[in-house]
């Protein structure tokens, strides 16, 4: 049987065993382990980051059983307008900038509940996801998506090559950083690409992590934390060539990087070349970046904390706004609960009436969160911040205020807004 956690002796992209230590947020609880009330509060396990040495791939030290995180999973793909215009231009892209034609066939690895492939489905395109949730693939399956109820494998890939034929796209969008044995995804992929095929595979970026002090990005789910620059490294060694690159403003800043076969007619861009030596600028081939990110961490993990306590011993209500996972963590990482946070509110109907891991604060809906009317929202989703805060114009206007966490604390008033 597998252990429920075991640590990280070698990088999972390079295997050498050289780490740089660069934070310890000792033992935490799941951050997307949302709890029943009657649940005890369940267990804890370490949460420690390193940076290899070699290849500069940023990773946590222990790995909690994938079944344990992902069988049964809460987390469903986003409809914001951020998000869904995201995934159109994917599409868009994928049909008129890379090529792929009426019938030809895309498969998406944590595929979720398959709403990226409906997408594709409308362009005319095949599609096949791949999701170990068992509850979102069943979903995904009902909505007219196929979707097998498992890890992506070369096995896997094997099967769907079988039935389906090879792919001109192998998709994973948020969903690689969570992935222990990346060379086997890889494998996979390469056996189920046609000669001209395109990996797409979409990360949250190191760079605007270290840059805008995304320390809350850091939970067990999110085993590694990519550059190009290892990406690059990882995909060569595979028989890919990275030939283009995307920055994208979702989930804080990501990139969506595009490998295809080595043999591939598909020209490399200048901005893959360009991205690279802005990383060797920034220092991330270096040491001093991430020791200053970790100073940050701890100067604005105790001023988060200090601000929501002192806002609660002077009387104001605090709630928090979303429960994402990254909010779940960042309460954990502040030291935040339910003495501070009264409530937190979330669209996502599987969570609402549960307790989030750690501070046991109970999540509720929108509406109701709306009705109890708190004097501060703790904006936890701090990624939609700019399309929360104009949507939730009223609540400010009323004499609310959003606290937002990240880069660092501010409050945001209805004067903020407008000055």
């Amino acid at each position: 049987m597998q252990p429920m956690v075991r640590p990280v002796d070698r990088c999972r992209v390079c295997g050498r065993d050289d780490w740089l230590d660069v934070l310890s947020f000792g033992e935490t609880l799941l951050a997307g382990d949302f709890q029943d009330p009657a649940d005890p509060p369940g267990d804890r396990y370490p949460l420690d980051v390193a940076v290899c040495r070699e290849c500069r791939l940023m990773s946590l030290r222990h790995v909690v059983s994938p079944e344990k995180l992902f069988e049964h999973y809460l987390y469903v793909s986003s409809d914001s307008g951020l998000i869904t215009g995201h995934s159109r231009r994917l599409v868009e892209h994928s049909v008129a900038g890379l090529g792929l034609a009426e019938g030809d066939l895309v498969v998406e690895l944590g595929s979720n509940v398959g709403a990226q492939l409906a997408m594709f489905q409308e362009a005319g395109l095949r599609t096949v996801g791949v999701d170990p949730a068992r509850n979102l693939a069943a979903a995904a399956n009902e909505r007219g998506v196929e979707t097998l109820p498992e890890y992506f494998t070369t096995a896997a890939a094997v099967r769907v090559a079988e039935r389906h034929g090879p792919a001109r796209m192998v998709l994973g969008r948020q969903c690689f950083a969570h992935i222990d044995d990346v060379h086997e995804v890889l494998d996979g992929a390469t056996r189920l690409l046609t000669a001209d095929g395109v990996l797409a595979i979409e990360v949250p970026y190191l760079v605007e992590l270290l840059a805008n002090n995304q320390f809350d990005t850091i939970f067990h789910e999110h085993l590694s934390y990519f550059s190009l620059g290892t990406l690059h490294r990882l995909f060569g060694g595979h028989g890919l060539r990275v030939f283009d690159v995307w920055t994208a403003p979702v989930h804080g800043g990501s990139i969506v990087v595009f490998a295809t076969p080595e043999a591939s007619p598909r020209p490399t861009r200048p901005v893959v070349g360009e991205m690279l030596a802005d990383e060797r600028a920034r220092g991330l081939t270096g040491e001093d970046v991430y020791r200053r990110f970790a100073a940050r961490v701890e100067r604005v993990r105790a001023e988060i904390g200090d601000l929501v306590r002192g806002l609660v011993a002077g009387g104001a209500t605090v709630a928090g706004y979303g429960a994402p996972a990254k909010g779940s963590a960042l309460l954990q990482a502040c030291g935040l609960g339910r003495a501070e946070v009264a409530f937190c509110t979330d669209t996502t109907s599987l969570k609402q009436g549960r307790l989030l891991p750690g501070s046991r604060i109970p999540v509720c809906s929108p509406e109701e969160g709306t009705a109890r009317r708190p004097d501060y929202f703790l904006l936890l989703a701090w990624n939609y911040a700019e399309e929360i805060i104009r949507k939730e114009r009223r609540f400010l206007e009323d004499g609310g205020r959003f606290i937002v966490p990240i880069p660092e604390p501010r409050i945001v008033s209805a004067q903020t807004v407008t000055a």
